[in-house]
């Protein structure tokens, strides 16, 4: 019977050449949304990127009080306001949503309902929401530590010292230092358990000197002084882990291709895929042009710790079942908690694809061996649609289910996939 909603992910059959434009970052978007929020003044955010995530972010601002109009340069944020009254904030299955609006919603006086969908009920947010309550929010959560809750706000927060176990999520760590600066006392926070991903944290202490916060490190304390943010532009850069499948394409079948904007600083976690790509074989220029990667088509086994750059492990994964050795993935144990349990779902598809992979501890262990076509089910994880891409390139017959789930980060990636291994097409045509 045909599976219904499935896309069949295009073989390569070939060298891939072309040059691709990714959209922004989703990490940088809505940081900068919730920033500009808490501006003195109206901010210009350009280049965002427009996607279920962004949406869900401006509309639980627009809840919030923090009104915004799309224009033709950007997106205008205005700063919240302490209306009153009971609202609802849809929290779809958006992390950044999930853990970034519920300090704004201490700040104002309004009783605020958060709820999104079932996958977000799974998603871990308890250590967070009992950070707020030792700061003087009033939340109430049915003791479940997880959404549906609720946020009343007093017209402010007290703010001061606290201890946060972020090791489930570098965000709850982001939430309370990008919204300290509002704090009556601002925060101190200080962790108890090591937080996943360094580079997510540096770049939000990056973006709140951007808006004119000053924030301190001390190994695990970080302090940051009550102040008035304002910036009035700010520019998104492209979204490197979203290029993740293009940057290893050359890598899976040889090629080259060009991530046309990569930036030569950032603060963006997947700009150790530059690093990566070397490391497995291929020749990588950054310049002017963007990035480009030039392979070809084999690659070694590796073993890899990916704990700071969790996000790229299924993209990864999927690019190792095509290793001439075997690979080891770890530190990721985080992802258990992320859209799905990514390592569960990484061992189930790539196994039943033919691929030889099983969970450890911590990770993921992959050995060599022939793929093959069939559905490639993706539990509506946007990263998982893109690991699936880049099963097809080798494996004939691969149906992603359903593929609009991408829509997360890059809605139109599908396509931009396609215009690719087109373009290889192209190119090779006499």
């Amino acid at each position: 019977m045909a599976e219904e909603n499935t896309w069949t992910a295009p073989v390569a059959g070939g060298r891939v050449e072309g040059d691709v434009r990714v959209p922004g970052s989703k990490s940088i978007t809505n940081r900068a949304y919730v920033l500009a929020a808490l501006s003195a003044g109206p901010t210009l955010v350009r280049e965002p990127l427009d996607s279920r995530d962004a949406r869900l972010m401006l509309a639980a601002l627009a809840e919030l009080g923090a009104t915004s109009e799309h224009t033709a340069d950007g997106v205008l944020v205005q700063p919240l306001t302490r209306g009153t009254g009971e609202v609802s904030v849809a929290l779809g299955n958006a992390g950044t949503v999930a853990r970034f609006t519920p300090p704004l919603a201490a700040l104002g006086a309004r009783t605020v309902h958060f709820d999104g969908d079932t996958a977000i009920r799974r998603r871990p947010v308890a250590p967070l929401l009992a950070a707020l309550s030792a700061l003087g929010a009033d939340i109430d959560d049915g003791g479940r530590g997880a959404p549906p809750f609720t946020v009343r706000g007093h017209g402010g927060l007290r703010g001061g010292a606290v201890d946060l176990d972020s090791s489930a999520s570098s965000q709850f760590l982001s939430a309370l230092l990008l919204a300290a600066p509002a704090f009556d006392a601002g925060a101190t926070v200080r962790l108890t358990g090591r937080p996943p991903s360094e580079p997510h944290i540096a770049m939000t202490l990056d973006m709140l000197r951007r808006f004119g916060a000053v924030p301190e490190r001390d190994g695990v304390e970080f302090h940051v002084p009550a102040t008035t943010l304002s910036l009035t532009d700010y520019s998104v850069e492209p979204d490197l882990s979203t290029a993740a499948p293009f940057v290893v394409a050359p890598l899976a079948v040889g090629g080259t291709v060009r991530i046309a904007g990569w930036p030569k600083e950032t603060t963006q976690p997947g700009d150790w895929l530059r690093s990566l790509v070397r490391e497995l074989g291929a020749e990588v220029t950054l310049d002017e042009r963007g990035l480009t990667v030039t392979g070809a088509g084999r690659l070694p086994g590796a073993e890899l710790d990916l704990h700071e750059v969790g996000e790229l492990t299924p993209v990864i994964a999927a690019l190792l079942c095509f290793a001439d050795g075997p690979s080891l993935i770890s530190g990721v144990a985080h992802l258990r908690g992320h859209e799905t349990d990514r390592l569960a779902a990484l061992a189930t598809e790539l196994s039943a694809l033919g691929g030889d992979v099983t969970e450890t501890t911590d990770g993921l262990r992959i050995r060599p061996a022939t793929l093959h076509g069939g559905t490639f089910h993706t539990y509506d994880d946007h990263r998982l649609v893109m690991a699936g891409a880049v099963l097809g390139l080798r494996a004939p017959g691969v149906r992603v289910e359903n593929p609009g789930t991408v829509g997360k980060t890059f809605p139109g990636f599908v396509r931009a996939w396609e215009d690719l291994l087109a373009a290889r097409e192209c190119a090779h045509e006499f």
